[in-house]
């Protein structure tokens, strides 16, 4: 299970699935663990984080996770935040910037995505992002918020039990905000979201930019 999906002209990743002719969403990539220094901006904080082959945008901050961070609304002040397909980490340190008060979960299948995140996390002095894999999540957690770039390229059956496996733990008030490239299918997943979720749930548009669209989910 891991996350993001994006492509741009621009040298931008294209989210097929691989890094380097490899696939980032397995749980040891293949690829040298060759580790290099990058400066993003995240959430108003210029931060020196590490990346590394055989992860998701492993050179840079991709474009359909640019637009997400940067439309989604102010997250709350505190709650269990949950980023699906951490990578090297942009969206659980933006959310742990926004709101230091909040427990921020790093989901990803990608052991070494899990370790780059934790060590950027460690490096940004935030001690509230938990990295885990899919199965380390207890059961009984929900969340508040949920921020996602999902892996449209692996499959429609997989790429909806991924979301109906964490969507329905959204707590009454909470939401989820997922960026999806509209020309991979973001318009039709908003009604298989809606129809999925069935009745008490809200699937909608809520922005677009640069060719992507953010969804927002929640409860009715």
């Amino acid at each position: 299970m891991t996350h993001r999906d994006h492509g741009s002209s621009r040298g931008q990743s294209s989210r097929t699935g691989t890094d380097g002719g490899e696939q980032y969403f397995v749980a040891r990539p293949a690829s040298p663990d060759q580790r290099r220094t990058i400066r993003v901006e995240l959430a108003g904080r210029t931060c020196q984080v590490e990346v590394s082959h055989g992860v998701f945008s492993s050179g840079r901050l991709d474009l359909g996770t640019s637009v997400l961070l940067k439309r989604v609304p102010q997250p709350p002040v505190e709650g269990d935040f949950l980023d699906l397909g951490c990578g090297w980490g942009p969206i659980a340190l933006s959310m742990a910037i926004q709101s230091p008060k909040a427990s921020v979960y790093a989901v990803d299948t990608n052991l070494r995505a899990l370790d780059l995140t934790a060590r950027n996390a460690r490096s940004q002095g935030l001690d509230r992002v938990h990295t885990l894999t899919p199965e380390q999540v207890p059961d009984h957690l929900c969340f508040d918020l949920i921020w996602s770039n999902p892996p449209i390229r692996v499959g429609k059956t997989a790429l909806h039990d991924l979301l109906m496996t964490y969507l329905p733990r959204l707590k009454p008030q909470g939401r989820a905000y997922l960026v999806v490239q509209r020309n991979l299918g973001a318009d039709s997943l908003i009604p298989w979201l809606a129809q999925a979720l069935g009745s008490g749930w809200t699937a909608e548009k809520y922005a677009s930019s640069k060719g992507y669209r953010i969804i927002e989910v929640g409860r009715a």
